[in-house]
């Protein structure tokens, strides 16, 4: 992952390398060359995808696959200090430090209470919320109009499951996950989050930022602490972020970093509006694309 931006654009190259030195520590290495077990690790999963995302957009501003300032930024979890870094509200190094520490804190909120998450596919929202008021379970991100995840303990999510798929889902599919995140089982990690990002100098976004828990613009940097605070404990409300960026008037978008989902998340939330769509996740898509 990653290996072919650093290889390929000197812009790239810089990310990695401005990260290693933010972490004191060669992150870099672990991305491009594992082993596995050790990129699986929250603390060092979180800042490897993080860095590639950034190293994806430094490559794409300097081939010009970026050349239009865009009208929104928004990321889906972790992708939201991507869309900070973006909108010029964090510097690359206060990011890849608040993301490590964020991942410890999950893990350590994962330790201290069991737990897990729980895919349910083809249930209307109204059916989700019956499932977790019958389960113990609670929604963690709401990605689509028929794909909702749920987290709770282990034995919630189970519940969640066979509730779900008596109630008729295509799908309910337990996720290879550390724990219950954006719920409230990640409480231990908000306050910790509270106390780390009450040492960063944050700066107004440049561009509006749709967060994940309001899933409205955030403009001010008291907006943003507050959500990088609460985030990893409530719901990710990626449906609704993507339906108010679309009724303002956004008709493309552009993913930023590993992975595709939220280009078909979006097309499904938008498929009415048939939004033109563009995925930078690599050094040949982004050539393909400047």
């Amino acid at each position: 992952m990653g290996r072919d931006l650093f290889d390929e654009f000197s812009e790239a190259r810089a990310v990695f390398e401005q990260a290693d030195a933010a972490l004191s520590r060669p992150l870099s290495e672990i991305i491009f060359e594992g082993p596995e077990d050790e990129l699986v690790r929250t603390i060092n999963t979180q800042p490897a995808i993080l860095v590639t995302s950034l190293a994806c957009l430094a490559a794409g501003r300097a081939t010009g696959a970026l050349e239009h300032a865009p009208a929104f930024v928004a990321g889906h979890s972790l992708g939201e200090y991507s869309a900070l870094v973006a909108a010029g509200a964090l510097t690359l190094a206060d990011s890849i430090q608040l993301v490590q520490e964020r991942g410890r804190l999950m893990q350590e909120a994962c330790d201290a209470a069991p737990s897990g998450m729980a895919a349910l596919i083809g249930l209307e929202p109204e059916v989700v919320d019956e499932v977790c008021a019958g389960s113990g379970a609670e929604v963690c991100n709401i990605n689509t109009d028929t794909q909702i995840v749920v987290g709770g303990t282990h034995e919630a999510v189970a519940a969640a499951v066979k509730l779900a798929t008596e109630k008729g889902a295509r799908r309910a599919i337990p996720l290879k996950v550390g724990g219950a995140f954006h719920s409230s089982l990640m409480g231990l990690a908000a306050e910790g989050m509270r106390a780390a990002l009450a040492s960063i100098d944050f700066s107004a976004p440049e561009v509006p930022v749709v967060g994940n828990m309001t899933a409205q613009a955030l403009t001010s940097t008291e907006a943003v602490i507050d959500e990088l605070e609460m985030q990893v404990n409530h719901a990710v409300r990626w449906r609704q972020s993507v339906e108010t960026m679309g009724e303002a008037g956004v008709g493309s978008f552009i993913e930023i970093g590993p992975g595709s989902a939220l280009t078909g998340m979006v097309r499904s939330i938008l498929r009415e509006a048939k939004p033109e769509l563009v995925n930078l996740n690599d050094a040949a898509s982004i050539r393909e694309a400047g």
